[in-house]
């Protein structure tokens, strides 16, 4: 590293106190923003990034979603930078959502309700996406409060519906479809903050330059509607307990599947997720059809289109053998993206990662986690992704699940986001090119 660099980040980040990390996170836990309905959230983080050399807005996308947007002005003689980040929690903090789905009783880690205890910070998204959204805000807040001249713009942007859902019932309002998925990260894009490079802060203490795509897939599978009274006497094939089987040769060939397509840094894996049928209040019956719902994950050699034809294929054989006319509807979509290892923004994430680590990077691989990336990098704009390790163990010494995962963060691992995340600006900005003075 250059010594203007080294002097440029000093700068920034002597404008960075554990305090400001800490009240960043609790801030963001504490305000609720299921998918569908960020919009409160984006106005606490829009007011709170008013004021000098800062433009922030919230940017609605109906009454009740929205992202945040700030922008730090340069001089325009260089290229700009999104540093990004998504709002919406994995789960809602909701027990009539959450349990038995999610949970089988509701967790205090679940609620949007933060406990810093010493050096981490439970409550729902703390880890993912609030942690990570806390640190673009707090290296933006120092970027712009260091008086570090900038030759390009930097953009802070904190998109809503990043997490891979359809709500169904619009959270708030019936009706809403569009709310999960990267709608977001794809608004922001589109009106009006198309940037040079990106850089998205999610969980992963490595650069990534590629990401899988992925592809939902319902699976009809038909049986006979008739009366438990009746099973002696009429013609009888349960949907419930062939989806069963069929459930479970999925399983089975979705194993094999990640095998056999994986490449890079990718092994893209699927799962059998839902099953919907049956009349619940009439539990005489048996139902006439069942659907199991998959989400099969598919790397930058496939489309979701090869991968549905190929699950179609699967499927249409297994009802062959099981005699059953078998269905598979796609229903969602988003490929794989890729940035080009040596493009601008995966170096100085690169460099930045190692200035910070202290050890030269290695790439995660086996991935097989999507995020906003995908939608960043579809609308053209090179994207890196960099992000936190998970915490090894909870405040008490508990084991950490993946919900505890996903609600738990260490300060010190924030602050050294923030510093791989104010690097990577400063480098693409020109800073270890600039001579001393």
């Amino acid at each position: 590293m250059t010594a203007p660099l080294d002097a440029a980040v000093g700068r920034v980040m002597r404008r960075v106190a554990d305090e400001d990390l800490l009240a960043a996170i609790t801030g963001l836990v504490d305000v609720a923003s299921p998918t569908g309905a960020e919009g409160e959230l984006a106005s606490w983080i829009a007011a709170r990034l008013s004021g000098d050399r800062i433009e922030s807005k919230v940017q609605w996308i109906d009454g009740l979603q929205a992202n945040a947007v700030a922008v730090l002005r340069g001089s325009g003689t260089g290229a700009s930078t999104l540093l990004y980040a998504p709002l919406d929690t994995f789960t809602t903090g909701d027990p009539t959502r959450d349990v038995p789905g999610a949970a089988r009783r509701m967790r205090p880690d679940m609620l949007p309700r933060a406990v810093v205890r010493g050096d981490l910070v439970q409550g729902l998204g703390a880890g993912n996406p609030k942690g990570h959204a806390a640190c673009v805000l707090v290296a933006f807040e120092a970027l712009a409060a260091s008086g570090v001249e900038l030759a390009g713009d930097v953009v802070a942007g904190f998109g809503a519906g990043g997490m891979p859902t359809f709500v169904p019932e619009g959270i708030g309002t019936p009706g809403r479809a569009n709310t999960g998925h990267g709608v977001g990260a794809g608004f922001l894009a589109e009106r009006g903050f198309t940037t040079d490079h990106a850089v998205i802060a999610k969980p992963g203490w490595s650069v990534s330059h590629e990401e899988v795509g992925l592809v939902w897939l319902d699976i009809v599978v038909p049986g006979e509607h008739t009366y438990v009274g009746s099973r002696h006497r009429m013609p009888y094939r349960n949907a419930v307990a062939l989806a069963g089987v069929v459930a479970n040769r999925l399983e089975d060939w979705f194993a094999e599947y990640a095998v056999r397509h994986e490449h890079d840094t990718m092994r893209p894996q699927g799962v059998v997720s839902s099953v919907e049928g049956g009349l619940g209040h009439l539990a005489a019956s048996t139902p006439a059809t069942v659907r199991l719902r998959a989400d099969v994950r598919l790397t930058t050699r496939q489309t979701p289109a090869t991968v549905t034809r190929e699950v179609r294929e699967f499927v249409t054989a297994l009802g062959r053998e099981l005699e059953a006319e078998l269905r598979v509807d796609q229903i969602a979509g988003i490929p794989a993206s890729r940035t080009d290892p040596g493009a601008p923004v995966i170096r100085a994430a690169v460099a930045a990662w190692e200035a910070v680590a202290g050890v030269p990077h290695q790439p995660i691989r086996e991935n097989s986690g999507a995020t906003d990336a995908n939608i960043l990098r579809m609308r053209g704009i090179p994207t890196a992704r960099v992000g936190m390790p998970k915490v090894p163990a909870g405040s008490d010494g508990e084991s950490v699940d993946f919900t505890l995962g996903m609600n738990l963060v260490d300060v010190r691992e924030a602050r050294r986001l923030v510093e791989v995340l104010v690097r990577t600006v400063l480098v693409l900005d020109g800073h270890d090119a600039r001579e001393a003075g």
